[in-house]
């Protein structure tokens, strides 16, 4: 006898799980090339995993949501890696 698994549909989907991130950066331009480096990239499973940011003062703000904390860890771990390559190169170049 063959186990059944409820699949979830969207009206099913909870965000249990959340995290925020924020980075200060040495200026608003920075923080917002940041942002518009990593506003690029779009969640792979929007249905499962969401990223919201801003800027302000400096900062650049994410907030997580997803309906698994292993769907979470994912998308915050790659998040993670490429703000730091956006970073690197801010710090590289960025300079007036």
């Amino acid at each position: 006898m063959a186990a059944t698994v409820p699949v979830i549909t969207r009206s099913d989907q909870t965000w249990d799980f959340s995290c925020n991130l924020d980075v200060n950066f040495e200026s608003e331009e920075h923080a917002l090339i940041a942002y518009t480096s990593l506003a690029v990239d779009k969640e792979l499973q929007p249905d499962k995993v969401r990223r919201v940011m801003s800027v302000s003062n400096n900062k650049l703000s994410v907030h997580f949501e997803a309906i698994e904390a292993r769907l979470l860890r994912a998308s915050f771990s790659a998040f993670v890696d490429v703000l730091t390559l956006a970073t690197r190169t801010i710090q590289e170049f960025g300079q007036k």
